[in-house]
């Protein structure tokens, strides 16, 4: 026996959403998932990332639902937010890659002591990363160094994307705080393993 999808009144939607009804949320999140990402990638020209900012909207959407206040529709609130989230990105790349630009073309005639820099700053990573929790740094280096996507690391370690999110933040906090004084080689050199 198939199932028979009821369209929902817009305004009901919204205030189950909003009330945390999580099958009208799960609803909307299958009616709007892939028209998203497809949306997204008109942008971002890359599903891996364009799929993780999608679910970083739903997440964020589900997290702030007692919050919102829509006048249109849960429809135009999920596109506007998709197409900000996929401008900050690219913005942001933009931005690195011209950082990263900058400082390797004033850094020409700094070769010797940047192998030197750049070796220090390896111990202090590896260091950096010892000092994580032993879960934190495993998913760090599954994330920076096997280039794998949070719901990939999340599959292999039986964990929810969330927690790989959390986990992330944690170890590039550590990150930051141990090689503060490295900032320019670690954009760099994160910039060359992403």
């Amino acid at each position: 026996m198939s199932k028979i999808h009821i369209k929902v009144e817009e305004k009901q939607v919204i205030t189950q959403v909003v009330t945390g009804d999580l099958s009208t949320f799960e609803m909307v999140f299958r009616d709007y998932y892939k028209p998203l990402v497809r949306y997204g990638n008109t942008f971002l020209k890359d599903s891996d990332e364009t799929e993780d900012i999608v679910q970083q909207v739903f997440v964020s959407l589900w997290e702030k639902r007692t919050q919102l206040d829509i006048h249109t529709s849960i429809r135009a609130v999920l596109y506007k937010s998709v197409q900000n989230a996929c401008l900050n990105k690219i913005k942001h790349l933009k931005v690195r890659t011209a950082y990263a630009e900058d400082w390797k073309a004033t850094s020409v005639h700094e070769d010797t002591s940047d192998s030197v820099q750049v070796n220090e700053l390896n111990e202090r990573i590896q260091m950096a990363m010892e000092n994580m929790p032993k879960q934190c740094g495993r998913i760090f280096k599954m994330s920076r160094f096997e280039q794998l996507r949070y719901q990939e690391i999340a599959d292999q370690l039986g964990l929810s994307v969330k927690t790989v999110e959390n986990q992330m933040g944690k170890a590039l906090k550590i990150i930051r705080e141990e090689l503060k004084d490295y900032l320019p080689l670690l954009i760099l050199f994160f910039s060359q393993i992403l």
